[in-house]
């Protein structure tokens, strides 16, 4: 079983295996469409496309019209209907990768551990390694006969917004920011309304934890950056926008040796939903 990351030799090894499924996460926030454009253009044999925007999120605003963010969490039972969809069983192996250094690939792993599925490892190097390794890639889209699998007790932890809101008096945890750090300091700000961070949060970039090829940093070297930021990981809080990259930080801490943190999901885009909601701006 494979539950963080896989190399592309041997993802290469299982491309005609039944008992896998890949899926393309591709996507660009800024362009909606481009993720699914370049999956028809070329993919790794056997993968069918995941949509963030649709397949891996949920409405963004609650019954009472609240907004809950970019990208709120789909339904469980909706999403357990989605990885059918794909053919996925409760033994199955799930692969995910896109061309981001795992930036929409690591979403779609969190989502699956929060639906209790260990099974699930993302791409090292994405499309990159897979391309450079020489590898096959496909033009036609993949049919999966519908899986069966079962929601089961989640292996992750969230917080809402108000248990974030409640912690700026309590300082029980630390809440790390996985933006950039231009966008975490109020400055660039392109995507999201309003400029700036979580009062009290900590900036960790999730770029990195690659390396320059695009990899992820070996255990070793993730746990040591990690550490100046929190003392205990259960204690942690990983957030960014919209709920998406903070995934990243989340893998990466798993890759570290470090599980236990818990994801904001609303992130950003949904604390600046209210203005009552203090900001913060700066290092």
């Amino acid at each position: 079983m494979h539950t963080t990351l896989i190399d592309a030799a041997t993802l290469s090894r299982h491309l005609d295996d039944p008992r896998w499924v890949i899926l393309d996460c591709r996507h660009d926030l800024i362009h909606p469409h481009a993720g699914h454009d370049s999956f028809a253009i070329g993919h790794i044999a056997g993968a069918q496309f995941a949509n963030v925007d649709t397949d891996l999120s949920g409405a963004k605003s609650a019954a009472d019209g609240k907004f809950l963010g970019r990208h709120p969490l789909p339904g469980r039972a909706a999403l357990i209907e989605t990885l059918r969809g794909f053919g996925i069983n409760d033994d199955t192996q799930v692969v995910a990768y896109d061309a981001h250094g795992g930036m929409f690939a690591a979403r779609l792993w969190w989502l699956l551990r929060w639906v209790g599925h260990p099974a699930v490892a993302v791409l090292d190097g994405g499309l990159v390694a897979w391309q450079a390794a020489g590898l096959p890639m496909v033009t036609h889209a993949e049919r999966r006969t519908p899986g069966a699998i079962s929601e089961r007790a989640s292996l992750v932890s969230t917080v809402a917004v108000d248990d974030v809101l409640a912690n700026l008096s309590t300082h029980a945890r630390t809440v790390v920011d996985a933006r950039a750090a231009d966008r975490y300091r109020g400055e660039n700000e392109t995507i999201d309304p309003v400029g700036g961070h979580i009062p009290g949060a900590k900036n960790r970039f999730f770029k990195d934890n690659l390396t320059p090829d695009g990899r992820f940093k070996d255990a070793a070297q993730l746990k040591a950056e990690f550490a100046p930021l929190f003392d205990e990981p259960s204690k942690a809080i990983m957030q960014c926008g919209s709920g998406v990259t903070a995934c990243h930080n989340l893998l990466a801490l798993e890759v570290a040796g470090l599980p236990g943190a818990a994801l904001y999901p609303g992130s950003w885009s949904e604390w600046v939903g209210d203005p009552n909601r203090p900001v913060a701006t700066g290092s």
